[in-house]
């Protein structure tokens, strides 16, 4: 397969590289009406360019670019007990705003808070980080971590969840009942009428962990050298009649492991290794989205800064085996340049994806992330 790295490709990686202006930014203003009280406001936005060779058998490259995401967030505390969140976003082909978090989160107990409304349902560390708190940027483990992308409302479910840590912390719980109709609702694969009772779709994850304890609920997929990690988590959600066709209704399950490991003071810099492992049955309804995938990720980010900011080149490579025969995978090599943590941070990789049966996509990205 050759791939032509053109003269567009080159302007543009150009052009994003020496366009960034020094940001200082912190994610978010907030206002404060007395005693723990206040209203915060902040929003984000990802963009990219992309060039790739033809994909899907078309006659010629592809050059674009792209406003990945957008989002605005607002978020509030009533009192110390009391706090909730609405972010909308714009992502991809769509042309309009959706709210994609709309919630109340109650603290009962230190260790304990209900949270209700619209937001991310217990899954793996992949859709709970998304795509502002990866490695690398974006939401990169989509072939392999499918909530995002068959999640709903970008991942996101209406229901309640019981959150929490206990053991100082160390061991970290959120268990919930949602809606889950909306479990493909991005997949572009072809619904029917659920047949049977409307069953709630339940979901629970576990996570310890062995070195510092992570804070929130809305995971990190990666903390750029500011902490020691050694992490394990397992998640499954399942729902009966989950899974309906314009043919046939069956039961939705899936399960993950998840591990991350992040060492700071290995040399001039931070190492982390990522890895993770999916199961996805929907009693033979859709083919495509039932399987086994895997995903894997290294990176390394230098303490010493360049510039504005520090290096972190970083490999990523993922793996989805549908029980349709078409297999998917995917891999990443390039590195990020993070100028004020996930506030202000740029990236260039190079990926390849290889679909069974189909012609390899190699494509040149360059992205940038910022939040106010």
């Amino acid at each position: 397969m050759t791939f032509r790295l053109n003269k567009s490709i080159l302007l543009a990686a150009v052009i994003a590289a020496c366009s960034i202006p020094a940001y200082n930014a912190n994610a978010g203003g907030t206002i404060t009406f007395g005693e723990d009280k206040y209203v915060s406001v902040g929003f984000g936005m990802r963009g990219s360019f992309t060039g790739s060779n033809a994909p899907n058998g078309g006659t010629s490259d592809t050059n674009d670019f792209n406003l990945d995401s957008a989002r605005l967030y607002l978020s509030g505390s009533v009192n110390k007990y009391i706090k909730g969140m609405l972010n909308t976003e714009k992502s991809g082909g769509n042309s309009t705003f959706q709210v994609i978090d709309g919630n109340v989160q109650i603290e009962v107990l230190p260790e304990l808070t209900i949270w209700a409304g619209r937001f991310l349902s217990p899954s793996d560390r992949a859709n709970l980080a998304g795509p502002y708190y990866s490695l690398g940027g974006g939401y990169w483990a989509s072939v392999a971590s499918r909530y995002g992308y068959n999640g709903g409302y970008i991942g996101r479910d209406d229901g309640v969840a019981l959150v929490g840590t206990l053991l100082d912390g160390k061991l970290g719980y959120s268990f919930g009942a949602f809606e889950g109709n909306n479990a493909y609702k991005l997949s572009g694969l072809t619904l029917g009428t659920r047949t049977g009772s409307d069953e709630l779709m339940y979901a629970g994850r576990l996570q310890y962990d062995f070195w510092d304890a992570e804070p929130g609920y809305y995971g990190t997929g990666n903390y750029l050298g500011a902490k020691d990690i050694l992490a394990i988590g397992i998640a499954g959600r399942t729902q009966g009649g989950g899974a309906y066709s314009l043919t046939k209704t069956g039961d939705y399950n899936s399960y993950s492991v998840d591990f991350l490991l992040e060492k700071k003071d290995v040399g001039p810099g931070a190492i982390s290794i990522e890895a993770a492992y999916y199961d996805y049955d929907n009693d033979d309804v859709f083919l495509s989205e039932q399987g086994k995938a895997y995903s894997a990720a290294a990176g390394y980010i230098f303490n010493e800064k360049v510039g504005w900011g520090q290096f972190q080149p970083f490999v990523r490579w993922q793996k989805f085996q549908a029980d349709s025969s078409v297999d998917t995978k995917k891999y990443d090599l390039g590195t990020a340049y993070i100028i004020d943590g996930y506030n202000a941070q740029v990236s260039g990789f190079y990926s390849n994806t290889e679909v069974t049966a189909s012609k390899d996509i190699n494509a040149i990205n360059v992205a940038m992330q910022f939040q106010f």
